[in-house]
């Protein structure tokens, strides 16, 4: 149970942050930048797979082993370097394979997957330090 805890406040944290962002503060920056690669329509069940196996990559590689050491800094610190590690290869690729990729397009993307995955791991060992505090 506690670490569905961890799954739900991490998914829910890196999922209602990164709608804000894509959805309203960056669709304009995308419209341009993107338009010629953009789908009409967001495959919502892809994208549903997505976020569903992020955030347990999160919970997985970031959150419980911050846990283990009870160190809300290494959350941070992991949830960093598995945003920027799974953001960067995202980005390097498509800069490697697609046509007119811009190259800012991939310094905004990396910074802000590296920022988001290290909020979203902090909220999941923040939930589950807080439940097993009150649930032993």
């Amino acid at each position: 149970m506690k670490f569905f805890i961890a799954y739900l406040f991490t998914a829910l944290t890196f999922l209602i942050i990164d709608g804000i962002w894509l959805g309203i503060v960056m669709t304009d920056y995308f419209q341009t930048a993107l338009s010629h690669l953009m789908a009409d329509e967001v495959n919502l069940p892809i994208a549903a797979i997505f976020y569903t196996i992020f955030a347990a990559g999160i919970v997985l590689f970031c959150v419980e082993p911050a846990f283990k050491e009870k160190s809300w800094r290494k959350a941070a610190f992991l949830g960093a370097a598995f945003g920027f590690l799974s953001y960067g290869t995202y980005d390097v690729t498509n800069m490697a394979t697609l046509r007119d990729w811009p190259v800012m397009m991939s310094v905004i993307d990396v910074s802000w997957g590296t920022a988001l995955t290290a909020l979203s791991a902090l909220s999941g060992y923040f939930a589950l330090s807080f439940y097993t505090s009150k649930y032993k």
